[in-house]
């Protein structure tokens, strides 16, 4: 049931309280994975872990994240949007503790790997209480905006608040998020709103699809993260990707034949939607690509601390606030479409101007380009969530944002190992000295910068969301919007 029963209007005290709780969770996602990656190398020393479990450790969250997302999404809209957030949020608290209490590794990869799992199925959902809460127009907008912004806000400080918790000691920093999970399942209970349980498919339920599409994802997820290691985890890598595009075909055959599919294939078919997929992928690769060069360049090369690499990157988390004030401005007045581009070339602008990175460079020498991702970042996520949900029926907007979230998440696990990748290439042969060192940046540096010209490409051909002549009523705005296409003016 929505909020507010008047498109356009101002939202109420409890329409912007209950976006407080669920902006809650998602500032809660992205500040948990953000602060156990300042920590990871205090849990190292710590418990003695290998290289292996260290991977891990950090690879557990994302096998878990992508492999379920797309499920997480749909369970949304099949077994009750509210029951799923409150569920898998108490499910977070749960393993988040039990991480804290880890006194080895594989106890601390079981609970990462658990931990993914709940956020795989929180966070669409949070997303599609937002999308059938809020009326379609402004108010959804701008809580949609509101939402992505914080989740990016989340990750920028979680690197600051991780490196003062890492101080006090690593294991705060999966305490400290049992404490506001636990805050925001109490307020969650309470303003949620309560919906009429889901009548179950007239077929029953698609465990055959279910049980395909979660192996297809943890394959390819799993494919995707063993390309970091190299020459040593690539016969690993490509058995598993190839594994993964089997379950995928598998996937497809089964939903086509399904009298009640898990996934209606007609969803994969609107041309908008896709596109802000693929669109977001690719941003978010090339993001946390870029994220990734850097902090090895400030802590690997410069020799700086991790606290002092994340005061460093906190520039990039400007768009904590610019995407729930100046971004809802642009939307209104241009339309969703030239946001997206607007970011998407304010990204290639901030990665480019990275590229000839020196050994001794100030950090006014960097600034405009962290700034610069920062504000780019601003511009297209939000503006995305948006379009990757715009024109879904009610009863999808689940899966729609499982989609998105999936994509997402293989967006950034594509973009950090292909990174990974070329580094690990470039600098194979180097002899070890400063220059060769920098040199093999500068050839991982490329990766982002090829994704988010490609990213740019997709904006700039059809991409758009509900401008603003759609908005108004414009018939012909609007139907080429539901068709996907159109420019992106």
């Amino acid at each position: 049931m929505s909020v507010s029963s008047v498109p356009g209007a101002r939202m109420s005290g409890r329409a912007w309280a209950l976006l407080l709780v669920l902006c809650g969770t998602i500032f809660l996602e992205g500040s948990d994975v953000a602060m156990l990656a300042v920590a990871v190398p205090a849990i190292r020393a710590d418990l003695g872990l290998t290289t292996g479990t260290t991977a891990w450790v950090m690879s557990g969250y994302v096998l878990g994240y992508a492999g379920f997302t797309l499920l997480g999404g749909r369970a949304a809209d099949l077994l009750g949007r509210r029951r799923m957030f409150l569920t898998w949020l108490g499910v977070f608290l749960v393993f988040s503790t039990l991480g804290g209490f880890a006194t080895d590794g594989w106890t601390l990869v079981v609970a990462r790997f658990v931990t993914g799992v709940a956020a795989a199925f929180m966070t669409p959902a949070a997303m599609s209480i937002i999308t059938t809460s809020y009326p379609e127009g402004p108010q959804r907008d701008k809580a949609l905006l509101v939402f992505a912004g914080v989740g990016a806000g989340g990750f920028s400080t979680g690197l600051v608040i991780g490196g003062l918790l890492t101080g006090l000691g690593w294991r705060w920093v999966f305490f400290a998020p049992v404490f506001l999970a636990g805050a925001l399942l109490l307020a969650a209970l309470r303003l949620l709103p309560r919906e009429a349980r889901p009548e179950p498919p007239r077929h029953g339920y698609d465990l055959a699809g279910a049980a395909c599409a979660a192996a297809a994802m943890l394959l390819l997820a799993y494919g995707i993260v063993r390309l970091e290691h190299g020459g040593e985890g690539l016969g690993q890598a490509l058995g598993a990707l190839v594994a993964g595009a089997a379950a995928v075909a598998a996937f497809l055959a089964i939903e086509r034949r399904a009298e009640a599919p898990l996934v209606r294939l007609e969803i994969l078919r609107k041309a908008a939607v896709m596109r802000a997929d693929v669109a977001a992928l690719l941003f978010l690769g090339a993001f946390f690509g870029f994220q990734f060069v850097v902090t090895l360049y400030l802590q690997e090369l410069r020799g700086w601390s991790s606290f002092q690499a994340a005061l460093a990157l906190i520039a990039m988390g400007c768009d904590a606030v610019l995407a729930p004030t100046l971004t809802p401005r642009l939307v209104s007045r241009y339309g969703n479409g030239r946001v997206i581009l607007g970011g998407f070339l304010l990204a290639i602008v901030s990665y480019g101007l990275f590229l000839p990175v020196g050994t001794d460079w100030p950090y006014a020498a960097m600034f405009p380009s962290l700034i610069l991702a920062g504000v780019g970042f601003a511009l297209a996520y939000g503006p995305l969530t948006i379009a990757a949900t715009d024109g879904v029926a009610e009863e999808e907007q689940g899966l729609a944002g499982g989609l998105l979230y999936t994509c997402t998440q293989f967006g950034s696990a594509v973009g950090t190992s292909a990174t990974t990748a070329v580094y690990g290439i470039a600098s194979a042969g180097a002899d070890g000295s400063p220059g060769a060192v920098l040199d093999a940046y500068r050839a991982a540096l490329v990766v982002p910068v090829v994704m988010v010209v490609l990213g740019a490409a997709v904006s700039a051909f059809g991409l758009r969301g509900t401008g603003p002549a759609a908005r108004r009523g414009d018939p012909a705005a609007t139907a080429r919007d539901e068709a996907g296409g159109g420019s992106s003016g």
